[in-house]
């Protein structure tokens, strides 16, 4: 009688990693290509970007200085160009190997809820994320996302950290 973590398996893991603009994430990806993905092939992985949304600006800044649609059209865009070059980075990284598949997913929101959220609605296996390794005192001022997923996420979380150089 087959039991469900050899059918899982099988099956091929679905494992997400979490990817923005940083070196951090990027060796994540790179560590969980290497240790954590099968050679055989099977599994999936997600890479998963949150963007962070647009500041809401009033009609007016303090300056007096009107905020065109075509300012804002312009922020949006230049949001998204840092989202997709982030994305087409981690993709480069995957494209070495060709036994994985790849999914993207790119959400808007704070990173913290966007990745727990990606990682429940994708039934995530494992979640991959990079440290930035702050202190304790950045830790408070700053929030951490890599802390925040792996106290709230429903699936296991792996933190790779980046050696020190």
């Amino acid at each position: 009688m087959e039991t469900a973590a050899v059918a899982a398996s099988a099956a091929g893991r679905r494992i997400m990693v979490a990817v923005d603009e940083g070196e951090e994430s990027l060796h994540a990806l790179n560590w969980c290509l290497a240790n954590v993905v099968s050679p055989a092939g099977g599994d999936t992985l997600v890479l998963v970007h949150a963007r962070r949304p647009r500041p809401v600006y009033a009609a007016m800044d303090s300056a007096g200085y009107m905020m065109t649609s075509d300012v804002l059209a312009s922020v949006e865009r230049h949001a998204n160009a840092i989202s997709a070059a982030a994305v087409d980075k981690a993709k480069r990284v995957c494209a070495g190997h060709p036994h994985v598949k790849v999914e993207t997913m790119v959400e808007s929101g704070d990173p913290r809820d966007v990745i727990c959220d990606a990682a429940d609605k994708m039934a995530a296996d494992l979640l991959v994320m990079g440290s930035h390794g702050y202190g304790f005192i950045q830790r408070a001022f700053l929030g951490s996302v890599s802390n925040h997923c792996a106290q709230n996420c429903k699936c296991p979380v792996l933190i790779v950290k980046r050696p020190k150089e």
